[in-house]
């Protein structure tokens, strides 16, 4: 049997209490036990040396004064595995991975949290449109008539670029070449674009402004004159007599609108084949690719004087302009860039005027139809025919063959769709 006592060791360690070390041991008779100052004794003993428990205040100290005795056999309290120093609560793992972020992360909550942002999305979205249809320019532009041409096959709508100066400065009308303080306003682009109800390719048409026509109420003149008499609603009204086409719906915009919107996108990129220097409209343009802003762009579809058939060349322009500025404003470069897409939307719904039954809604669609549409020129006869209104052009009889085709849903032959050459 080992002379030491059984208790001189706890968990395999050994006790600091030797045999012979100074420390005082007292042994406690059964009926007596717990009658110890444990403050004043520092190891207690069972009877025969068995189980001694020494008393400890923390790591190297001994237990305070009162400190009820441990158990027989038991080492002091531990803290808990989840307090922190000073007695604070522990918290869940900080940062990713932790519980706090487990928590975030569960499906019901991930689930709930989407469906807020798509309902905001959405909101947003409805929100933005309603204001954007709010702010065209609506007019009665397509009233009904005694002799008016019955709905026809397709959707036409007719498309008018006036020379108005509403909105632009004395000095921004000298910059862009306009002309200063010129009154009323006369329509330098008139087409007619041609949406198939069937599918297929839109069909966009060119009307030279010096066409030769019967205008209601004013005889023959000029098709130009009848914007400027009458505004859009007389130009609407002789059109559909002239062609015998129903026009469903109208756009116009003016100089100011058009500037702003090329420039709201960032401007739209042009190549050419050839130098273009027009003093009349201000174009000054080298040979090759330029990203044109909104006063270039201007000066580029009001060119004529660089070509020989002038206004005929023009018009391909035009058209060859028309498709480059709708693909960039509905690129996903634009629609996905907030800082081009909402200035570029609200900039183009303020400066156009429609008819009172077009909604935006209707105008997203006859963007995506001038992405890329077929292409031609109303058959002419005569481009340079002397009439009292000077010269003008005249319509050859296959312009009957094309609108008449048009409105009864027929296919156009292709040897009346001339296609968009740039000039040089």
């Amino acid at each position: 049997m080992s002379e030491w006592p059984e208790g001189w060791f706890r968990d395999g360690k050994p006790s600091s209490a030797e045999p012979g070390a100074a420390d005082k041991t007292v042994s406690i008779p059964a009926g007596q036990r717990g009658a110890a100052d444990p403050a004043q004794d520092p190891e207690v003993t069972n009877p025969g040396g068995q189980h001694a428990v020494r008393q400890y205040g923390g790591p190297g100290q001994p237990a305070a004064a009162g400190a009820a005795a441990a158990p027989p056999g038991a080492w002091p309290e531990q803290p808990s595995p989840r307090s922190r120093p000073g007695g604070r609560e522990a918290g869940p793992p900080r940062g990713p991975g932790g519980a706090g972020w487990r928590r975030w992360l569960r499906p019901r909550r991930v689930v709930r949290i989407i469906a807020v942002l798509v309902a905001l999305v959405v909101v947003a979205t409805v929100g933005f449109y309603f204001y954007l249809n709010s702010q065209l320019h609506r007019q009665d532009v397509l009233a009904s008539y005694s002799g008016r041409p019955p709905v026809g096959a397709g959707t036409n709508w007719l498309i008018t670029g006036s020379d108005s100066r509403q909105g632009l400065t004395r000095k921004q009308e000298r910059q862009l070449s306009t002309g200063v303080a010129i009154g009323g306003q006369r329509s330098d682009t008139i087409m007619v674009l041609h949406i198939p109800s069937g599918g297929g390719r839109p069909l966009l048409i060119s009307i030279p402004r010096d066409s030769y026509v019967a205008i209601p109420g004013n005889g023959y003149n000029k098709i130009n004159a009848a914007f400027s008499i009458g505004g859009p609603k007389l130009l609407a009204e002789t059109i559909q007599n002239d062609t015998g086409l129903y026009i469903n719906h109208y756009m116009g915009i003016g100089f100011g609108g058009f500037v702003h919107v090329v420039d709201d996108i960032g401007g739209v990129r042009m190549c050419l084949k050839a130098a273009l220097h027009d003093q009349a409209s201000g174009l000054n343009l080298t040979k090759g690719c330029h990203n044109l802003d909104g006063a270039q762009a201007l000066a580029y579809v009001r060119d004529r004087h660089d070509f020989t058939t002038q206004d005929l060349q023009r018009e391909q322009d035009q058209r060859i302009f028309l498709s480059a500025l709708l693909k960039k404003m509905t690129s996903a470069g634009t629609i996905l860039n907030p800082f081009a897409a909402i200035p570029a939307a609200t900039g183009t719904a303020s400066t156009l005027t429609v008819d009172d039954g077009t909604s935006l809604y209707q105008l997203l669609g006859i963007a995506r139809a001038l992405r890329d549409p077929l292409t031609t020129t109303v058959p002419i006869a005569t481009a340079n025919d002397v009439t009292p209104a000077g010269d003008s052009v005249l319509w050859s009889s296959q312009a009957k063959v094309l609108f008449g085709d048009l409105q009864a849903g027929r296919p156009v032959p292709k040897s009346l769709i001339t296609g968009s050459q740039q000039g040089t």
